[in-house]
């Protein structure tokens, strides 16, 4: 943390208004988007196992390019809240466009490699040979809607930029629940099965982007920006994308190792390894809604030069952070009881995840700040420190992991690697903010 007076009482008081009116529709937002994997699997599920199987294949592959395109929306809203700062808001409209245009571009580019290689695709990731056919099925339709889902990506950066997270929150909540009603009347009352799943999602993702872009283009119009694609500002919106885009991926490959790692360590150790990461993730969605407000916050202050704003903001951030976390490790330790028996009633299952969650409890502090100081970085625009970071990151968990089952440890030895993990995470990030040089000023980086 850079070095700074306290905080008056009035700035605290502005600052805590500030997080709180993006960050809680940023977690609404957030709680929403996976809730259209569990629409569709909740409908499919009835239709049998098989079609089931290859909706969960197919939905793997799907989120997992939500989470590494999301780079998507937090280089648009950095850029876009700087431009916000220092006043210039078609600049800023500007902007936003030329992160759409770049998702729209990605988004082609993913269909022309899905279409044709869908089947292979899905072989790789071991879909059984009843599963596969449904799998290539809903993978190559819902591929048609990826430019949307990466168009809504952005448009969401562009909004958050702006210091609008209710937006985003209003077209998640209306999104779910238009396709889990396109999926009841596709999938039983036009009898497409699991195509008609597929189908529902794509026009859900399509209408929610349809609305983001009139909500952008009714900005450029009020403001007089161009909303014609420019090659250069899509070049610069890749440029900044790109290290954050390194920085996902060696995030994703830490979570891809330890479920491996886990896999090895028995039926009953990978099923508690899911249950706890699917808690994990949970609770990543509330520091994550901390981190979001962080990002446009930190990028409005340095975009309109008050380096000592942003300071003062990141320091009240980072106390947001530890309570949070702290709220969070207590609420994991009371709910342990109550939270195992709704995924498994297995008792061995329960026994090895009954200290890994006190693990996860116990770090959810470190989590906490990590996440504000991600937010931080990302709202200053320091992708290229952030890239760096992570894969250092990842270059001390791997070792660490891949020891668990060499020296006979179990779960709870691989979610210590997980904290400590966190705690590289932890060090880097803090180190960058108290050394200040994250704060450059000024409507770009």
């Amino acid at each position: 943390m850079p070095q700074a007076p306290a905080i008056p009482q009035a700035t605290r008081r502005q600052h805590d208004r500030e997080i709180v009116a993006l960050a809680v529709p940023a977690f609404g937002a957030l709680v929403a988007e996976p809730l259209f994997v569990m629409a569709d699997s909740a409908i499919v599920g009835h239709l049998g196992t098989a079609q089931l199987a290859g909706l969960g294949v197919a939905s793997a592959l799907l989120t997992t390019a939500v989470s590494v395109f999301v780079f998507l929306a937090y280089a648009t809203t950095a850029a876009v809240a700087r431009r916000v700062g220092s006043g210039d808001f078609p600049a800023a409209i500007r902007q936003g466009m030329d992160g759409i245009w770049l998702a729209l571009l990605l988004g082609a580019a993913v269909i022309a490699l899905v279409l044709p290689l869908a089947p292979g695709i899905v072989d790789v990731f071991g879909a059984s040979a009843t599963a596969a056919p449904y799998a290539t099925t809903y993978l190559r339709i819902s591929s048609l809607g990826i430019p949307a889902m990466l168009a809504v990506l952005a448009a969401t950066g562009v909004l958050r930029g702006l210091q609008d997270t209710r937006t985003p929150l209003y077209v998640a909540v209306a999104g779910f629940v238009a396709n889990a009603g396109l999926n009841v009347v596709l999938v039983y009352g036009a009898g497409l099965g699991i195509a008609g799943s597929a189908w529902g999602t794509v026009i859900a993702q399509c209408a929610m982007a349809a609305v983001y872009l009139t909500v952008v283009v009714r900005g450029a119009r009020k403001h007089g920006a161009s909303l014609r694609p420019d090659a250069a500002g899509i070049r610069t919106s890749a440029q900044a994308g790109l290290p954050l885009l390194v920085r996902t991926l060696s995030l994703r490959a830490i979570l891809m190792i330890a479920t491996a790692v886990a896999a090895r360590l028995g039926d009953a150790d990978i099923a508690a390894h899911q249950i706890v990461l699917s808690l994990w993730s949970l609770l990543a969605f509330a520091l994550d809604a901390i981190a979001i407000a962080g990002q446009a916050i930190i990028g409005r202050y340095l975009g309109a030069e008050d380096a000592a704003g942003a300071r003062a903001a990141c320091r009240r951030m980072v106390q947001w952070g530890i309570a949070a976390g702290v709220v969070l490790g207590l609420l994991v330790v009371a709910a342990r009881p109550l939270f195992l028996p709704l995924f498994t009633s297995d008792p061995t299952v329960k026994e090895t995840a009954l200290p890994v969650l006190l693990i996860v409890a116990f770090s959810q502090p470190i989590s906490g700040v990590v996440f504000v100081l991600d937010g931080v970085l990302m709202g200053a625009g320091d992708g290229p420190y952030l890239a760096g970071a992570m894969v250092v990151t990842l270059a001390v968990f791997t070792p660490v992991a891949l020891l668990v089952p060499a020296l006979g440890g179990g779960l709870t030895a691989l979610w210590a690697a997980m904290t400590l993990m966190m705690a590289v995470r932890l060090t880097t990030l803090w180190l960058r903010a108290r050394s200040g040089r994250w704060i450059v000023t000024g409507a770009t980086r």
